[in-house]
C-alpha cells in the first residue's frame, strides 16, 4: 500500500506509511500482586455487564459493598504465589507479551503486532491508538479465547468499538472468530499434552479437560460457549485416542450462588480420589496462557484437593504459552484473517 507523498499540497500534515496491524487481546491482570491493584482490576472486570448481567441497581451495591472489600486481599495472596518476580508481572502479562513479540518476528515485519488486555493495562484503546499512530489503517483483533462467549470475545469487541467511536479517522477493523476447532490449535494441544505426559514415569488414570465455567442461564440464553468447549474436548480426545470416560469435560472457577455449567472440576477431582484413582492430569484448553486460573486454581489448589482426598500424582498440563505451537496458531489465524489486506 504505497503512499503518494510527492503529490501532497504544501504544509500537509505528515501521514505515516499505511500498515496492517494485529492486536492480540487477553483478559487482563492486576499490575501488582497487592490488594489495591487487585481491587482496581476487579472493579473494572466485575463492572462489565457482559461479565455480570444483573441489574446495576442490584449488582453495584454488592460489588462495592462486599466483593471489593473482601476479595482483594485473598486474591492478591493467590497472585503472589504465581507472580513472576524476575519481571514483576503476572504470568498472563508475560506470556501475552511474549506471544506478540514472537509473532512479530515470525511475520518478519510485514505486519505490526501489538498486545492489550481487556481489563487493566495496556488497554485496548491505548494500543489501538498506538497502532493507528504508527500508520496502521487496517487492524486485525485476535481475542485470545479459543471458545466464544459473550463474556469474553464479545466484550473485547465492545471495547474495540468503544475505542474507535472516539476516532475521527477510523482504521478498518476485523475481529478474528473463535478457534475452538482449528486444526492447528487442536494439534498444538495434543503436542503439548504428549510431551508433558511423556515425561511421567506412570501415565495418568484420568485426564480432566477443564474449562472456565459460566452461569447455566448464559448458556440457556444462547451463548455457544458450552458447545465450543464440548467440540474442543471431543477433537482433543479423538487426536489423543482417549475415551470420554478417561478424559471427561469439567468446569472450574465457579463464582456466586447461581447454577453454573457442570460437572465442576474440583468436585470431579474429589470424586475420582474417593473412588481410588491415584494418578490424574488436568489440561485447561480454554486458556492459551498460564494464569491464576491454571497455576493457582489448578496446579496449587486442585492439586491439594486431590492429595488431601487420597490421590497421589497430579499433573497440570501447561498451556500453549509462548511455544512454537502457539506461534504457529497465531500465524495461521493472522494469515487467514488478513486475507486480501496484504499485497
Amino acid at each position: 500500500m504505497a503512499l503518494d507523498q510527492e503529490n501532497q499540497p504544501p504544509n500537509h500534515p505528515q501521514i505515516p506509511t499505511p500498515h496492517v496491524g494485529v492486536l492480540l487481546v487477553n483478559l487482563g491482570t492486576p499490575d501488582q500482586a497487592t490488594p489495591g491493584a487487585v481491587r482496581r482490576y476487579l472493579r473494572e472486570f466485575l463492572s462489565d455487564s457482559r461479565i455480570v448481567d444483573l441489574p446495576r441497581a442490584l449488582w453495584l451495591p454488592i460489588l462495592y459493598g462486599v466483593i471489593l472489600t473482601i476479595r482483594p486481599g485473598p486474591t492478591a495472596k493467590n497472585y503472589k504465589k504465581i507472580w513472576r518476580e524476575e519481571s514483576n508481572e503476572s504470568p498472563l502479562r508475560y506470556y501475552t507479551r511474549a506471544q506478540a513479540e514472537s509473532l512479530g518476528k515470525r511475520l518478519g515485519g510485514t505486519i505490526m503486532v501489538d498486545w492489550a488486555m481487556r481489563y487493566g493495562s495496556p488497554s485496548i484503546a491505548d494500543r489501538l491508538n498506538a497502532l493507528k499512530q504508527q500508520g496502521c489503517s487496517r487492524i486485525l483483533i485476535i481475542p485470545l479465547y479459543p471458545q466464544y462467549s459473550a463474556t469474553t470475545t464479545a466484550s473485547v469487541a465492545d471495547a474495540v468499538f468503544d475505542a474507535i467511536k472516539k476516532m475521527r479517522w477510523q482504521p478498518a477493523i476485523r475481529i478474528a472468530p473463535a478457534f475452538h476447532d482449528d486444526p492447528v490449535y487442536i494439534d498444538g494441544l495434543a503436542n503439548i499434552t504428549r510431551h508433558r505426559l511423556g515425561q511421567r514415569a506412570q501415565g495418568p488414570e484420568r485426564v480432566l479437560i477443564s474449562f472456565h465455567g459460566l452461569p447455566q442461564r448464559y448458556f440457556d440464553a444462547g451463548d455457544p460457549y458450552h458447545c465450543h468447549c464440548a467440540k474442543t474436548a471431543r477433537l482433543l480426545r479423538e487426536k489423543m485416542g482417549w475415551t470420554e470416560e478417561f478424559a471427561p469435560m469439567t468446569f472450574q472457577s465457579k463464582f456466586g450462588r447461581e447454577k453454573w455449567l457442570e460437572p465442576a472440576t474440583v468436585a470431579t477431582i474429589e470424586t475420582l480420589a474417593g473412588e481410588g484413582v491415584k494418578n490424574i492430569a488436568v489440561i485447561t484448553p480454554g486458556f492459551v496462557s498460564d494464569c491464576i486460573e491454571t497455576l493457582e486454581e489448578i496446579d496449587i489448589a486442585a492439586r491439594q484437593t486431590f492429595t488431601s482426598a487420597g490421590g497421589e500424582n497430579f499433573d497440570a498440563i501447561p498451556c500453549l504459552n509462548e511455544s512454537d505451537e502457539m506461534i504457529d496458531l497465531l500465524e495461521a489465524l493472522t494469515r487467514r484473517e488478513t486475507a486480501g489486506w496484504l499485497a
